[in-house]
């Protein structure tokens, strides 16, 4: 038999449970209010028709929340970073830059690993959908203006490990 004082304490944890399952649980599906954590990364290479190699470390935004958060509420991007959204077939992509504070190049893949078109400092905190205007097996985002400035465009090149093993969709 149970004691009155520990069957308290058991009450007293089941209702704790009930309150912080639902704090939890909207952390995780509930509007986001801060940004990330850094997520894990992956070297990514952008080679132009001229051959010039661009190389990046982009963060892996590869679940639904981590594509959600994407790169909200951050005061910056590197140069030589970004964050990439892999999805698990060519698809039609549309981004938005809600709770962005910084511009970015948001770059879209095509499923033969080719950039299809690329959005050019799309402004912080608009709720204008970005569409990739067709099917993408990835889309991008850099610092704003750094495609520009490197001269990435329509058609170059990109290779990364986080490609590896999506589908082409054929």
């Amino acid at each position: 038999m149970m004691s009155f004082k520990a069957g308290r304490w058991l009450a007293l944890a089941a209702c704790m449970a009930t309150v912080s399952l639902p704090a939890m649980a909207a952390e995780e599906t509930g509007e986001p209010t801060h940004a990330q954590p850094a997520l894990p990364t992956a070297p990514l290479t952008i080679t132009g028709a001229n051959g010039v190699k661009h190389v990046f470390t982009v963060e892996k935004a590869m679940t639904p929340r981590e594509q959600q958060v994407g790169e909200m509420f951050r005061p910056s991007i590197p140069d030589d970073g970004g964050m990439i959204f892999v999805w698990p077939f060519p698809r039609q992509s549309d981004m938005w830059m809600e709770n962005t504070q910084v511009p970015l190049d948001i770059v879209f893949i095509g499923a033969d690993n080719r950039i299809s078109s690329i959005v050019e400092n799309a402004v912080p905190l608009s709720l204008a959908r970005i569409s990739s205007h067709g099917p993408a097996r990835a889309t991008l985002e850099l610092r704003g203006g750094i495609t520009e400035r490197l001269g990435i465009s329509v058609g170059d090149r990109v290779d990364s490990v986080v490609l590896a093993g999506v589908s082409s969709g054929k």
